[in-house]
């Protein structure tokens, strides 16, 4: 099994998003550092099974509903989510969830576009755009990736890194019902998307959706170990951030989980 991206198991979408995300089973983030890096984000979760306490309790004005916000998250994952993956597991062939990601990841490109272009990155918005109009063609809507092939090779940048590249900080942190872990800034940038067009966070509803199924095991195991698991789950998923806001540039407390710097291929693929 690849390794895992702790974001892929809680995406950030706004509630406009919530019906794409039951619908199409779905379950997102990711960004590179440098080209030599590209197609792979932060991966492996090294877990020391202590919840770093040394936060305080103003950076998590909300905490009392978001503990109770994901403790219900935690349930409907259980109850819910967890046997619909399974099920789609169980029945969709390989061929068509490898199709079904890549159509749900070429969705996200025009986001990539547009937030590496207010980064200044333009190369990154070239080839976004590159990727898209390539597999939207010869990749038959997405379904393909021809792209990969042609060595255009997936960086994905969304909003909120744009917000946090430009200095905006994260905000308070924010349990969303079902969508799980964000913050005011990468809920903001989403929702801004969202009015914009809708697609792209379709998209990477989707694509959580299949990363998540990839990966089900290895969440579980990120937080059943904590003493606190919504302290864990917080702290991994805004490290996770700021990692990806710098780009690979900051590394993770050495106190706490950290997320390691070294990472599967970005393109989901069902399990061999």
């Amino acid at each position: 099994m690849d390794k895992i991206r702790f974001s892929d198991g809680f995406i950030r979408l706004p509630a406009a998003a919530a019906v794409a995300f039951l619908v199409g089973m779905s379950t997102t983030h990711a960004a590179e550092p440098a080209q030599e890096q590209a197609n792979t984000p932060p991966a492996e979760i090294k877990m020391q099974f202590h919840a770093p306490e040394a936060e305080a309790k103003d950076d998590d004005p909300l905490e009392s509903i978001n503990r109770v916000t994901s403790e219900f998250n935690s349930i409907f994952r259980g109850l819910i989510l967890d046997p619909l993956i399974s099920g789609y597991k169980a029945v969709t062939p390989d061929g068509m969830q490898e199709a079904i990601a890549n159509a749900a990841s070429n969705l996200a490109e025009p986001v990539t576009a547009v937030s590496s272009f207010l980064q200044g990155d333009t190369d990154n918005a070239g080839n976004a755009t590159k990727r898209f109009l390539v597999n939207s063609t010869i990749g038959v809507g997405g379904l393909g990736d021809p792209a990969t092939d042609m060595g255009l090779q997936s960086r994905p940048e969304d909003l909120g890194q744009a917000f946090g590249a430009g200095g905006m900080a994260p905000g308070p942190h924010i349990v969303l019902p079902i969508l799980g872990p964000s913050n005011l800034r990468d809920a903001t940038g989403d929702i801004l998307t969202s009015i914009a067009n809708p697609l792209p966070l379709v998209g990477k509803a989707a694509q959580g959706t299949v990363n998540y199924s990839e990966n089900q095991d290895a969440i579980k195991a990120a937080t059943a170990n904590s003493l606190d698991p919504y302290t864990t789950e917080k702290a991994l998923y805004e490290q996770h951030r700021q990692w990806e806001v710098s780009n690979g540039a900051v590394s993770a407390p050495a106190d706490g989980p950290t997320l390691a710097d070294e990472s599967p291929s970005l393109a989901t693929k069902p399990t061999q």
